[in-house]
């Protein structure tokens, strides 16, 4: 798989109106700003925050209503009784609703308009019930719904909704039944606090609504009814969850019968959302020495934000910050930027792109391919070393000036630039090399010794083959011709079969004498991997992997029927256990692959629905969760932040466990599942109930207390253990166990070789 795919769809816009019309946007937005900054001063100068019941000359009209601006980026907008808050620009804001003040800033509203200045303005009129909905729903809404009376979670783990306190007229156009979860376009909620759950009905008579909300085990965790009037109307829920996961609306007429239509890639029958977890009682946060241990990273993005679209804007926030995802590709493709001619990147003046200027998300920058004037077939390439080798160490040498250069302003506290060389050279793949092993090594020597020259602090990485298996056999053809003196570190990307899916998953081809089996299991062939850096990188070296996704089943498609809750839940377990024994294995860092759904590929990488195109789309602005997305939350919480221990000794058949350890000398999270061929395929279906009984030793021997144990989706349980082993039951999803007793874990796994803790 490659991120050229998306990168090639969105060429013509990266070349042709970023430069151009990014300028524009920001100019437009900076003009807005202007307006409303000037506006928002001039109020601040007359007094504290205007109420906004007092009529003031410092009125804005947005969206057909009037505003008065009340607080700066970071300020506190006050005034009484509830009332609708506008953040962002004139152009470019987000509406949330809020009682006596709200918090002006991004982690509150997300970032409408990235890069320039944001401010609050409060509504002079009171709150709308709840927006009209589009005749579309496919352009559904992601704001503008206001909550009735704020729901209190239940208590424990649970689930419920209010009944809706009165209706509002909806647009006349649409489909019979609607529902959405209006929120800052992720459609993820915080565990504990309320959302709101919005039907639209269009029934000719009176009817009744009957509704449910299904979990990732397909389980009922909330269901109602309540009473609709003919007509179009919107009826909102407050609904409240303190249990973490994905969640699958569905409701019908009880005399009009419907269900829910498809949406993009989502099936007929279900509007999703997701209530991300809260780990922290459990794992307290770490300090993280530097900001590159983060261990998570992805591909693929979503505008989100109002007035945003692809691909202008910010595709990385809000979601990557929710799933917990640190890292992200940055390009600086020789081709991208010199195409015509050597000479033309200048890295004193080389501007990052906003939306990594703030130092959250950072930047594995891609260094493959070659642009047509050095090429020797006189066109783009990947597949060949350029003409003059020269030429490419100088304009390595220049990349590795900039990059330097931006870590110091931008990433005061990361440690390390990362370069990865090629991607996917494979013969069969979309960009192989077709050039000599020899000339393949002479090139990665001009980039690492092109960009060593100007970046002290730079780790140039390859080789990025598509499989760990291809890694494994190109290491062991190219580290004799001395490859590895070029690296400062791998990078591969993770699959493991012909088709990584639900009914393929990392575990199938582990057990040699099942017959349906082929060689290269995933943990077999990163033992692999780990020997091969052993025997050609230096000790240290880290370990990337920056692509690895799980599609669905080879031969299926998007429809309203597909996929069903059987094959979303077994996407999410076999996402989690595939980038468990990536960094159970040695691993340092892992991508997720991919955010939505989108075309060119096997239907399903996406961790979320694509909701406006019905076979995905790259840079999509309207998205919803599948259980995949709420179980890389979770992992993402439980795992980020640690080092790796190595898979336990000594486990039974059918028994998959990894232990990790938090920064710092901290706890031990050991993450655990089973898995058995012969039950989990899509003819049969994937099984939830399948288990296996394992005691893990957690403390010493004559000791007792108790452990936590997170499930899949991060939702904590107590669990107590006696003379020091917790007795287990595992299913095919993973768990986390959290201990306290590192010592027994010294001699209970086998650490990668050649692994050191970074």
């Amino acid at each position: 798989m490659s991120n050229v795919l998306e990168y090639q769809a969105l060429r013509p816009l990266t070349r042709a109106r970023v430069a151009h019309g990014l300028a524009l946007h920001i100019a437009a937005s900076t003009a807005a700003f202007i307006l409303l900054g000037g506006v928002a001063s001039a109020c601040h100068a007359a007094g504290a925050s205007a109420g906004p019941d007092s009529a003031s000359n410092a009125e804005l009209v947005v969206d057909g209503r009037k505003w008065a601006p009340c607080a700066a980026e970071y300020g506190t907008c006050r005034f009484s009784g509830t009332r609708d808050v506008l953040y962002g620009t004139v152009e470019q804001h987000v509406i949330k609703t809020f009682s006596n003040s709200a918090d002006c800033n991004n982690g509150v509203f997300g970032d409408p308009a990235p890069g320039v200045e944001k401010r609050c303005a409060v509504a002079l009129t009171a709150a709308k019930a709840v927006a009209a909905a589009p005749a579309n729903q496919n352009a559904a809404p992601d704001t503008g719904a206001t909550l009735p009376a704020a729901l209190k979670a239940p208590p424990g783990q649970g689930l419920r909704c209010a009944a809706p306190p009165s209706q509002a007229r909806a647009a006349a156009n649409g489909d019979l039944l609607e529902a959405d979860t209006p929120s800052d376009g992720t459609r993820l909620f915080t565990t504990g606090k309320p959302f709101a759950l919005v039907f639209t009905t269009r029934p000719t008579q009176s009817d009744t609504l009957n509704w449910q909300i299904r979990d990732s085990w397909n389980t009922v965790r909330a269901s109602g009814r309540f009473p609709v009037a003919a007509g179009a109307t919107l009826s909102t829920l407050s609904c409240a969850s303190s249990m973490a996961g994905y969640f699958a609306v569905s409701a019908s007429l009880e005399r009009a019968h419907g269900r829910l239509e498809s949406r993009g890639t989502r099936p007929a029958g279900i509007a999703t959302f997701g209530v991300l977890p809260d780990t922290a009682a459990a794992l307290p946060a770490v300090r993280f020495p530097y900001e590159d241990l983060h261990r998570f990273g992805g591909q693929g993005t979503a505008y989100l934000a109002p007035g945003q679209h692809c691909c202008d804007g910010d595709g990385y926030r809000p979601v990557y910050t929710a799933l917990g995802l640190s890292w992200a590709n940055d390009n600086r493709n020789w081709y991208t930027e010199e195409p015509k001619n050597a000479g033309t990147f200048d890295p004193a003046t080389k501007q990052l792109l906003p939306y990594f200027r703030r130092g959250d998300i950072m930047r594995l920058i891609q260094l493959d391919g070659i642009p047509q004037w050095a090429s020797p077939t006189g066109k783009e390439t990947h597949s060949y070393a350029p003409t003059s080798l020269v030429q490419m160490k100088d304009y390595m040498a220049k990349v590795g000036a900039e990059s330097n250069r931006t870590r110091i302003t931008y990433f005061p506290q990361q440690r390390d630039n990362y370069y990865q060389v090629t991607w996917e050279p494979d013969a069969d793949g979309g960009l192989p090399w077709r050039d000599t092993d020899a000339n393949f090594v002479a090139m990665y020597k001009a980039v690492w010794e092109g960009i060593h020259q100007t970046d002290p602090h730079a780790v140039v990485m390859g080789l990025t083959y598509a499989s760990v298996q291809a890694n494994v056999e190109w290491m062991r053809r190219l580290g004799p011709l001395g490859i590895g003196r070029y690296l400062d570190g791998m990078t591969i990307h993770g699959y493991y079969d012909i088709g990584t899916t639900p009914s393929h998953p990392p575990e199938r081809v582990a057990d040699p004498g099942n017959r349906g089996t082929v060689q290269g299991a995933l943990p077999a062939a990163m033992r692999a991997l780990r020997h091969e850096m052993h025997q050609y990188l230096k000790p240290g070296a880290p370990l990337f992997v920056t692509e690895t996704g799980i599609s669905y089943d080879i031969g299926q498609a998007y429809g309203k029927n597909y996929p069903d809750a059987n094959v979303l839940y077994a996407q999410a377990a076999v996402v989690a256990r595939t980038h468990l024994i990536l960094l159970g294995e040695g691993a340092d860092m892992t991508y997720v692959f991919y955010l939505a759904d989108m075309p060119d590929a096997a239907p399903g990488y996406g961790i979320f629905f694509e909701l406006d195109h019905p076979t995905g789309a790259y840079g999509p602005s309207h998205i919803s969760p599948k259980p995949a997305a709420l179980a890389v939350a979770a992992m993402t919480r439980i795992i980020d932040g640690t080092d790796t221990l190595g898979p336990l000794k000594g486990l039974p058949k059918g028994v998959y466990a990894y232990a990790f350890r938090r920064l710092g000398g901290g706890k031990i999270v050991t993450a655990l599942w089973t898995h058995d061929n012969d039950t989990w395929n899509a003819k049969t279906g994937f099984s939830a109930s399948q288990s296996a009984d394992y005691r893990l030793r957690v403390d010493t021997p004559g000791s007792s207390g108790e452990v936590t144990v997170l499930d899949m989706m991060g939702n904590a349980s107590s669990l107590p253990y006696r003379d020091g082993f917790a007795s287990l039951k595992l299913s095919p999803a993973p768990i986390y166990v959290i201990s306290a007793n590192a010592a027994v874990f010294k001699d209970a796994v086998n650490t990668p070789e050649g692994y050191v803790a970074r």
